[in-house]
């Protein structure tokens, strides 16, 4: 007894299969040997015009992001505080960390197409001005950046919930809580350095836009403060005398920072080129009061803001209180 042979093929070279809706399932063109072409249902033309509807949608959306969020902040100069590279942020860390030895702490600038003067000979270039640019983060040590204190504020809500989960307050909540509690302390920090803007008189976005790049590096010491306290006080969290110096330590560390690098951007060198339309006169009142804002705020701001982030009671305290009130 022999099994009976096979039944032939309906076409010559095809390798597929009839489906209930008809047509024969291939397995597509030599190309696309995994693409069935579902009976002709999706043809080339199809493809391309639902690509290029997809596309139009894409690029209609992405306008209307930047038209709007044109109107709060520039697409283009917050770009420029992202541009940072690995080197820059670790030597960046490192500044932030121990800054006492650092020197210069002045941005470096850049000469951009000459505004105005004669004919571009060698004659004229004497008589031609330029307009100067502050280099990149990536170009520049002391340039601020946004990369940084965005990655640490990520990072002390992770930590944060990490700890939390070690001192057995843990709940499902506690990451939404810490979000909260950091964002309203950067938002009303956002104010005040808003405030403060307006009473010294600084109109410049670009010296507003590099305050709030400078109010994240304290995440970087609060993140510090609670990891050695951590492991000093053997996790009973961020008090004790070992949590005390290491939290003065990071704070003094971050004033001095803030001191340094904030005082070329609230009191320009009058002798240096003007640059990203930075004004280089202003009157001795003015100097003044931008003088004792600096202080106020590297010191007296800067102590309160980390001294409410390093203090883990507060998440725990709102983790039993949600505990409690399940």
């Amino acid at each position: 007894m022999r099994s009976p042979p096979p039944p032939p093929s309906q076409q010559g070279g095809s390798h597929g299969y009839d489906t209930p809706y008809g047509g024969n399932m291939n397995q597509g063109a030599p190309g696309s040997q995994y693409a069935p072409n579902f009976g002709g249902f999706m043809n080339d033309h199809t493809a391309q015009m639902g690509y290029q509807v997809g596309k139009s949608a894409v690029k209609a959306s992405q306008d209307y992001m930047e038209q709007n969020l044109n109107r709060y902040v520039s697409i283009p100069a917050l770009k420029h505080y992202f541009n940072v590279t690995t080197p820059y942020v670790l030597r960046k860390l490192f500044l932030v960390l121990f800054p006492w030895r650092h020197k210069p702490w002045s941005r470096q600038q850049r000469p951009s197409t000459a505004v105005g003067g004669g004919s571009g000979g060698a004659q004229d270039q004497g008589n031609n001005s330029y307009s100067y640019y502050f280099l990149p983060p990536r170009e520049d040590l002391n340039s601020p950046d946004m990369y940084i204190p965005v990655m640490a504020f990520v990072t002390y809500i992770l930590l944060s919930t990490l700890l939390a989960g070690l001192q057995g307050n843990f709940h499902p909540q506690v990451m939404g809580s810490l979000f909260s509690y950091a964002l309203v302390v950067v938002v009303v920090e956002i104010v005040v350095l808003k405030l403060g803007t307006y009473i010294l008189s600084i109109t410049n976005d670009s010296q507003l836009m590099d305050l709030v790049a400078y109010s994240g590096y304290k995440f970087v010491g609060v993140i510090v403060t609670l990891m050695v306290s951590e492991i000093l006080n053997l996790g009973q969290g961020s008090g004790g005398w070992a949590g005390w110096i290491v939290f003065l330590y990071t704070f003094f560390a971050n004033a001095f920072f803030l001191l340094r690098s904030l005082k070329y951007v609230l009191l320009p060198d009058s002798s240096g080129p003007s640059g990203g339309g930075l004004p280089q006169t202003i009157a001795r009142s003015q100097k003044n009061r931008r003088t004792q804002f600096l202080f106020v705020y590297s010191y007296v701001v800067q102590f309160l803001f980390m001294w409410i982030l390093s203090k883990q009671d507060k998440p725990g305290a709102k983790v039993s209180g949600i505990k409690g009130a399940v």
